[in-house]
């Protein structure tokens, strides 16, 4: 038995170290087709500085950017920027195996595995089926989004641009990427100028939620269709916790901010920066102008992420829930973490603790960092990293001014946000042999 779990360790660190490389390979690969003369607007070379710290956010999915998106790139370097936002969203490991798929490859027991812990799948069975619903799920919302953004798009931008638009903000959004367009209007404006338009804002706050919501939990929908009750204890954890971090903030940001707007524009205003918060990085207010109540809320947010197995990032809904239930188990004193009449694993409540240290720690030291080496309030930077960490893409507007040492280490913390914590420490430390010899326990005093 202890032979198997080593081997099983073994085959999961290779895993993860597959999944670091392929994300570590497009992220070069993208980052030296940017620096070609024809991927920018003024058809000259893109320093390298810029180019690697635009294809990190990219394939990360985070939407931090050092030049304006629209202004800056041409169409061909929006289209590669697309494509990186594309397989980063899907995961690298996923497209790749569809296209060794479509090219008639036998795929074998080991890329199954390791798709299944790309997407965060229970089992390996059936992994290649699902791998199908999950690519052709995601081109059918993609196009619905697209064609939902059309007749404003069109009527704002002409046929062609629009449809352009169109496609780049619904994959944009449905990847959580926060990636936008809309500079030829003011730089780094995002959504600013959909503020009130309450079609635009349901369209990409649907796109934001289906894609952050986890593969797994689509396939539970497809299985289950509306019978929720026999949803896996995984999808019915993110759908409520989701459900719950999308309503509570939203009644907090309308109780802190927009009090110079009506009721129902407050409304509107309120759920988008909700959803968009937690993952996504589009905006439609000016979050310089928010109170300091309305930044922690969004800096708490940004840090949680969305769900495991999505195209989100941060520490994940599920995280956040399993200490809850762990925090409400210890208040009952009773001994088991439970939900749904169903036990968590002592190992996931662990692992939830590992996480939420490894996110904080990052993100403190980060902020701290960059406020000294910048000379910025540690608040404004605090921001910054939670919104890298959380693969967000929400900014108060420093990183385009940042230096290099800085807008390294936001590119570290996107990546590591993207990958996930436990994937690089998993991939980086040897797994250790099980011995069936434990040490002396002896009880320490907690609080």
């Amino acid at each position: 038995m202890a032979r198997q779990k080593n081997l099983l360790r073994r085959r999961s660190t290779i895993s993860f170290q597959i999944i670091i490389f392929g994300f570590l390979l497009l992220i070069m690969t993208g980052a030296l087709v940017l620096m070609l003369p024809v991927m920018s607007n003024d058809n000259t070379p893109t320093p390298f500085s810029q180019t690697v710290f635009t294809a990190v956010s990219a394939t990360c999915v985070t939407g931090l950017v050092c030049v304006d998106t629209a202004t800056h790139w041409s169409i061909f370097g929006q289209a590669v920027i697309l494509v990186l936002i594309q397989i980063g969203g899907m995961g690298v490991i996923t497209i790749g195996l569809a296209i060794l798929s479509i090219a008639g490859k036998r795929i074998g027991l080991f890329q199954r595995s390791t798709m299944q812990e790309s997407i965060s799948a229970p089992q390996v069975g059936g992994i290649i089926r699902l791998m199908g619903f999950i690519l052709r799920t995601s081109a059918i919302i993609e196009a619905t989004g697209a064609a939902l953004l059309m007749p404003v798009f069109i009527r704002d931008f002409g046929v062609g641009r629009g449809i352009w638009y169109s496609f780049f903000h619904s994959i944009s959004a449905f990847c959580n990427a926060g990636f936008d367009l809309m500079g030829i209007r003011e730089q780094y404006s995002s959504l600013l100028s959909y503020g009130e338009n309450v079609y635009v804002n349901v369209v990409i706050m649907l796109l934001i939620v289906i894609g952050g919501i986890s593969f797994m939990t689509w396939n539970d929908f497809k299985i289950n269709k509306l019978h929720l009750r026999k949803f896996s204890l995984q999808s019915k954890i993110i759908l409520i916790t989701s459900l719950i971090l999308i309503i509570v903030p939203a009644v907090l940001f309308f109780i802190f901010e927009y009090n110079d707007k009506p009721v129902g524009q407050r409304i509107v205003y309120s759920l988008f920066q909700s959803v968009t918060t937690r993952t996504a990085g589009f905006n439609t207010s000016d979050l310089s102008k928010f109170s300091d109540p309305g930044k922690l809320i969004m800096t708490v947010l940004m840090l949680i992420g969305g769900s495991p197995g999505s195209t989100a990032g941060g520490m994940k809904t599920t995280t956040v829930a399993t200490l809850f239930l762990a925090a409400m188990t210890v208040f009952r004193r009773r001994d088991d973490v439970e939900c749904f009449k169903r036990r968590i694993s002592e190992d996931a409540v662990r692992n939830a603790g590992a996480i939420l240290f490894m996110y904080f720690s990052l993100f403190f030291t980060s902020g701290a960092v960059i406020s000294m080496i910048e000379n910025i309030p540690l608040i404004t930077c605090l921001f910054e990293t939670g919104s890298a960490v959380g693969t967000v893409g929400l900014t108060l507007g420093i990183t385009p001014s940042l230096s290099l040492p800085s807008h390294i280490i936001l590119m570290a913390l996107m990546f590591l946000g993207r990958v996930g914590g436990l994937t690089l420490i998993y991939a980086a430390l040897p797994s250790h042999t099980d011995t069936e010899a434990r040490l002396p326990q002896e009880k320490i005093s907690i609080g």
